[in-house]
């Protein structure tokens, strides 16, 4: 970016469905692209293949072996087959000294099993890093929160906010698709190595509950049991002030684990601590959601965020208008632009099909072998942050015709120069799971403009959702070149679906004669 502050920020929302993209992705940052999450699928087709190559190898070895089993059970069964035959005499010896041994120590396992692992090893360098885990994970806990979800629903597959009594179906899939217990744990673990309680326990709960109902059904890919959940899920209520489920939970545990010595102490700590302050079985501490230091507009961004988009409409407020815009430049005389004016102050509009579905696309190929994690400028040092989770790619406009024909389609429908240095390159962004942008100034950090679900003006206190192919303008500098503070914005978490979008950052300087000063300050 360059050291001037941005003028005006243009978002064409791209809004498209995952297709079937080339190249690998970076370790560590699957889960902050839904491009690189579905490149993921890759990997897990050669696997299957490698899977289904062993089970028939093991079926065909078990077949053997049950054939085998079947004939020395008849033999035993059969008892008529006197052991004076020498016949018999002489395989009965020959089984025991020789097949048995053929059996027990057949390398046919040994190589089915083999070629699995060897084959999984080829394809383990192009999978997920225990880091995107981890990011998967927050990022279920962020749309927890910020969208009021049910972890019951959630593990059901079922998206539905919970406030109070009242229950909101906030998306319906049309298969759905639940979670295990493992899956539940690993999001509560996940959690719980940060300290961080208040997403541990309903996740851990959840954990506990499934594995309880399958107990003895025992998974191969599980890592986890349902021990391992009530010991992480006892302690986390300990950590949090709740005693008494801590020592039910440890309870519980040693029925399951009677031996373990650890659990025992815990348990007559657990006691103790109860004995001696017995109003705890009754008044439990009341767990607290982890403060963001800084979001300091969590409750309005998150309230914001849960209307999926809450601009006025123009019924309502005369002065928002819908109309053609040609900006009386020639380059729109014959394709004039459907224009939305959403706000006033701030002055934000929406540009209706901005681009067409073939430009969106062609945009989102040109950009997808160059994303990157979006970073923030911090201090000298651009660095990837929790509080936005994407990828994104510069675009030149050298790099296609394409480019070259929106940047005149911006200039006209703007009357700025969009040419560096007056401007940046285009960048195009692809959210990942939960992929968001919290409330962030522009014309103060030098980065882009981002959207996720909605795009929420947090001051202005409006959203705007994402539309498909769609621009959203607005200015963000006063004409006198100060900040406007209205224009703090946010783009929301992404709940469901692949969202891309395409930002253009036009400069305050080079544009004097084309948006001169005013002798309004509020201007």
């Amino acid at each position: 970016m360059g050291p001037a502050a941005g003028l005006a920020a243009l978002l064409a929302v791209l809004a498209l469905r995952a297709g079937d993209p080339a190249g690998a992705a970076a370790r560590g940052d699957t889960f902050s692209a839904l491009t690189s999450v579905a490149r993921a699928l890759g990997p897990e087709r050669r696997l299957l293949t490698l899977l289904r190559r062993y089970l028939r190898g093991e079926e065909a070895r078990l077949r053997d072996l049950t054939r085998f089993y079947d004939k020395v059970l008849s033999l035993h069964e059969d008892s008529a087959t006197p052991v004076s035959n020498p016949l018999l005499a002489f395989t009965l010896i020959k089984r025991l000294q020789s097949d048995w041994r053929n059996v027990v120590h057949s390398l046919e396992a040994s190589e089915n099993i083999r070629a699995l692992k060897d084959g999984y090893e080829k394809v383990e360098q192009d999978l997920p890093a225990f880091e995107d885990l981890e990011g998967a994970a927050r990022a279920l806990m962020r749309l927890q929160d910020v969208y009021m979800l049910n972890v019951k629903g959630l593990a059901r597959g079922v998206f539905q906010r919970v406030a109070g009594s009242a229950v909101t179906d906030l998306y319906s899939p049309r298969r759905l698709f639940s979670l295990t217990a493992d899956d539940c744990f690993q999001v509560g673990k996940v959690a719980y190595d940060m300290g961080d309680y208040y997403h541990a326990i309903p996740w851990l709960e959840e954990a506990v509950s499934l594995f309880r109902g399958s107990y003895g059904d025992w998974k191969t890919e599980d890592e986890a049991s349902l021990e391992d959940a009530l010991d992480h899920l006892a302690f986390a209520y300990f950590q949090a002030g709740n005693v008494s489920c801590a020592l039910s939970l440890s309870r519980e545990f040693l029925l399951y684990s009677p031996d373990n010595k650890r659990m025992a102490r815990n348990v007559l700590k657990y006691e103790k601590l109860l004995a001696e302050s017995p109003n705890q079985v009754v008044a439990e501490a009341v767990i607290q959601r982890p403060n963001v230091p800084h979001l300091q507009t969590r409750d309005t961004y998150e309230g914001l965020c849960q209307t999926l988009g809450s601009q006025p409409t123009h019924y309502q407020i005369p002065s928002l208008y819908c109309s053609y815009e040609t900006n009386s430049s020639p380059y729109l005389l014959l394709q004039p632009v459907r224009k939305e004016v959403i706000h006033l102050e701030p002055y934000v509009v929406l540009y209706h099909d901005f681009v067409n579905d073939v430009e969106a696309q062609k945009i989102r190929g040109l950009a997808e072998p160059w994303l990157q994690r979006s970073v923030v400028a911090s201090g000298e040092k651009q660095l990837p942050v929790e509080y936005r989770i994407s990828k994104s790619a510069w675009l030149k406009d050298t790099v296609d015709p394409l480019l070259v024909t929106l940047d005149h389609r911006i200039g006209a429908l703007t009357g700025l120069d969009v040419q560096p240095p007056y401007a940046e390159y285009l960048q195009v962004v692809n959210y990942g799971i939960g992929g968001h942008y919290e409330p962030h100034f522009d014309h103060a950090t030098l980065s882009s403009v981002e959207a996720g679900g909605a795009t929420a003006f947090i001051y202005a206190n409006f959203s705007v959702p994402v539309v498909k192919n769609a621009a959203l303008f607005w200015w963000n500098l006063h004409r006198s070149g100060e900040g406007d503070g209205d224009t703090l914005h946010a783009g929301c978490p992404v709940l469901v679906g692949d969202k891309w979008v395409a930002n253009k950052w036009i400069h305050e300087y080079g544009q004097e004669f084309r948006r001169p000063c005013s002798s309004r300050p509020e201007d």
